[in-house]
């Protein structure tokens, strides 16, 4: 266990659980390195159904925007497309995705570096975790290391997480941003009914990561808040602060509304990641105090394997003395995962140490359930659920160059490549991941 003292801890990756050598290097130099392939659930074929099931291969697209520029091409609003999951902006990405339009419009949309196949009819469309997971190839380069030391390291790291059976399902670097990491932030203030700074939290608030002109538009806003005089400076390539800067140069005042003109996945989003952040913390306490990932003990709470074999997240089970050697089983077996909470207005918190842990963040937070009923923003509403502390690992296989490492597995759905990855390369810096 190796303490992480980098900009990582801010969204609460404060931990690695190996405490082997670091490899070092980057992450998508270029999108060819960091392939990923959707190991997708297809919806039945129906001749005549009014959806299109199609695939699609995109590179370099952020997904709200993929969807806004597919939206436009077929002259189709945003909610009518559908898809399992998102992906990685700086990657090559392929997965299903529905349309509410005919499969002949589909196949026939162009759009820059996104190529649509497979296209079928269907009835259901596609909605967010709809898929069984991902396959992943990805080029780590410039390591630090060479040679016999980058075999040493690489052997060590996979020998220790083989022991484990996975790795810390921390969620990853993506979830909240890794220019600049605010997503989070933002969900913190909507739950607390600061709209206002959540507003300007996502839309303000420079960070030394990006351009000079976008961290002066962002100070400049923050200095004088003159949305409508914004609108006249703010760099057209941040489309959605654009899109609330204008609501409210329109409407001064209303910070509620412009969050709600914001595309609905982004509103769910902020406070998705906020929940993300605490679990991350959580996690990060749990390896700290040495508590077992791949064992339950008694006071946590277990998520029973559905029939894929993935963590049910809904519908935890309670660990206690009297069934304690049962769940031991089921875990060890693969049927069911120890979780922690990803905290909203539903949850149920664990006992023991680990409920110990959850309610000792939650209150350093000043939070309560009732937070996440959030009024007039339904999206940002949140009842919480559960999630699995160790990730397994499918078919891990890597291959050391002179100075790069390519590694190729598969991750159930919900998991992240980085997460798994920065136990290898323990660089800890947002960007190089």
């Amino acid at each position: 266990m190796l303490d992480c003292t980098s900009r990582e801890a801010v969204i609460g990756l404060e931990i690695f659980y190996t405490d082997t050598q670091g490899i070092g290097g980057r992450l998508k130099r270029s999108p060819e390195d960091f392939l990923v392939e959707e190991i997708s659930s297809y919806p039945e074929r129906v001749e005549g159904g009014k959806i299109t099931i199609a695939k699609v291969t995109a590179q370099n697209w952020e997904m709200n925007r993929l969807v806004r520029e597919l939206s436009k091409a077929l002259g189709i609003s945003r909610d009518s497309i559908g898809f399992a999951g998102t992906k990685d902006k700086r990657a090559i990405t392929s997965q299903l995705m529905s349309f509410h339009a005919p499969v002949e419009r589909v196949m026939g949309v162009n759009v820059h570096q996104v190529r649509i196949e497979d296209a079928y009819p269907a009835k259901k469309a596609l909605t967010i975790g709809d898929l069984v997971g991902n396959r992943f190839h990805i080029l780590v380069s410039g390591t630090a290391l060479q040679g016999k030391d980058l075999a040493d390291a690489l052997d060590g790291t996979a020998g220790a997480l083989k022991e484990l059976g996975g790795y810390p399902n921390f969620f990853g670097v993506q979830r909240f941003g890794a220019v600049r990491p605010v997503t989070h932030e933002v969900g913190k203030w909507i739950v607390k009914g600061d709209f206002e700074r959540a507003v300007m939290t996502y839309a303000g608030n420079p960070v030394p990561q990006e351009g000079e002109e976008t961290q002066e538009a962002r100070r400049t806003l923050d200095q004088e808040r003159d949305f409508q005089r914004a609108l006249d400076y703010f760099p057209r390539t941040l489309t959605f602060e654009r899109t609330a800067i204008g609501y409210l140069a329109r409407n001064p005042g209303d910070y509620v509304g412009a969050i709600q003109v914001l595309p609905p996945n982004l509103q769910m989003m902020f406070v998705h990641a906020y929940q993300s952040y605490l679990f991350n913390r959580m996690l990060s306490e749990r390896v700290r105090r040495g508590l077992p990932l791949n064992r339950p003990l008694v006071g946590d709470i277990v998520l029973p394997a559905d029939r894929l074999g993935l963590p049910d997240h809904d519908h935890g089970v309670p660990v206690t003395a009297g069934n304690l050697d049962l769940v031991e089983r089921q875990v060890r077996n693969g049927r069911a995962f120890v979780s922690a909470v990803l905290f909203g207005s539903e949850s149920v918190l664990c006992e023991g140490e680990m409920g110990e842990i959850e309610r000792k963040i939650i209150a350093e937070e000043g939070l309560e359930n009732k937070d996440f009923m959030v009024p007039y923003l339904h999206q940002c509403s949140s009842k919480g659920n559960r999630r699995e502390v160790l990730g397994r690992i499918g078919d891990l296989a890597y291959k050391a160059g002179e100075d790069e490492v390519r590694f190729s597995f598969s991750l159930n759905k919900g998991c992240y490549a980085t997460s798994l990855l920065r136990e290898f390369m323990k660089k800890g810096e947002l960007m190089d991941y």
